[in-house]
């Protein structure tokens, strides 16, 4: 008994020990992420703004969705995730429409990973209105509400602004996290998408205690 409480007391004192040391972790600019030479303006003012830039087509933003969903379960009330598809090509603009139509019609908290997995796992290309209304029929969406809405205004105008985001964001890949509109992480920098929410967490808390 006695030789089991010492492991156990041991193995009490690691544990404490990584916590401590995970928490006094600091990164540098330029070596573990970027700042930016100028601030882009936030949406969701009074609060710290995460913003994860995206495309379904990306299998990297695929295996990241989860690890990104665990971690905003325990964001803080002060701290905001948003999520922007990036847009580089006529096939990523049709996948943006395709995230805020979703959004538009209140489907998105449903719709947003059976996207992922329709084009990751199923091999959907997307790429079709005909073959988008039909695979948004699932969420109850009917074609003639789901084509007014994918070809709006409003649908066309959040998709412009997404990619006029990322540009200014200097994206050179997805997915990529955006904080406060000044401080861009990658996977390569933050050595791999678990430290990209590592060093997510540093800028928050830098941010929070106004030491950046």
């Amino acid at each position: 008994m006695r030789i089991l409480a010492v492991i156990f007391s041991l193995f009490i004192s690691l544990v404490a020990c990584a916590q401590e040391e995970q928490s006094a972790a600091t990164y540098e600019a330029g070596v573990h992420f970027d700042v930016l030479d100028q601030a882009v303006k936030t949406i969701t003012p009074g609060k710290i703004e995460v913003t994860e830039v995206f495309w379904y087509g990306c299998s990297h933003c695929f295996s990241f969705e989860p690890a990104l969903n665990r971690w905003a379960e325990d964001l803080p009330d002060d701290v905001e995730l948003v999520k922007s598809p990036a847009i580089w090509s006529a096939q990523m603009e049709t996948h943006a429409r395709v995230y805020y139509t979703a959004k538009a019609l209140g489907v998105l908290d449903k719709a947003h990973s059976k996207i992922f997995e329709a084009m990751h796992h199923q091999r959907k290309t997307l790429t079709s209105q005909n073959e988008i209304a039909e695979f948004f029929k699932q969420f109850g969406v009917d074609q003639e509400k789901f084509d007014k809405t994918f070809t709006s205004f409003s649908i066309t105008s959040q998709a412009q602004q997404s990619g006029a985001r990322a540009r200014s964001f200097k994206i050179s890949g997805t997915p990529e996290l955006i904080v406060d509109g000044r401080f861009r992480i990658t996977a390569k920098k933050a050595g791999g998408q678990a430290g990209m929410l590592r060093v997510a967490d540093y800028l928050i808390q830098q941010i929070r205690d106004k030491k950046i």
